[in-house]
């Protein structure tokens, strides 16, 4: 007789860099259901789109990222913490394409994303220009959101 062991895997919203997110930085990470309340607010709001370390190892880098680009804007944005299933969830409304991301409401309105990771000027740079235009209409995806590339993944063809 043989027994099936199986190991739970850990819960992706419970890493400790989300964790340092919410608590150390005290962004907020709303729910599905408290993301459209969240969103009305007044003003910038930068969302951090995050998807599960795991699968996209990006997603750790702009969890350490995240806090550098707020400093360095303070004051002019809020910032809100997609947890994985938060983000799935939401992206098609933000068409959003790649992983990890940031996306820029203002008013509660679209103004832009940043997707993947980026060197240290370009998010400075697109940061600037995203707190300077107006709102639009977000983009419409086209196939479902898929996770950028990981080292090593052969692309197909």
């Amino acid at each position: 007789m043989t027994s099936a062991v199986t190991t739970a895997r850990p819960d992706p919203a419970r890493h400790p860099l989300f964790e340092r997110l919410t608590t150390e930085f005290r962004y907020a990470a709303p729910t599905v259901e408290g993301f459209d309340a969240f969103v009305a607010r007044r003003g910038h709001l930068l969302l951090f789109f995050a998807d599960d370390p795991e699968r996209i190892k990006e997603t750790l880098d702009l969890a350490v990222i995240l806090p550098e680009v707020a400093r360095a804007f303070r004051g002019r944005f809020e910032v809100g913490v997609l947890l994985p299933a938060v983000a799935s969830a939401i992206a098609p409304r933000y068409g959003v394409r790649r992983w990890p991301a940031l996306v820029m409401l203002r008013d509660g309105e679209y103004v832009g994303a940043i997707e993947g990771i980026r060197d240290w000027e370009d998010y400075r740079f697109q940061i600037m220009r995203l707190l300077e235009i107006e709102p639009s209409e977000p983009p419409k995806p086209l196939v479902p959101p898929k996770p950028a590339r990981q080292d090593g993944e052969r692309g197909s063809g």
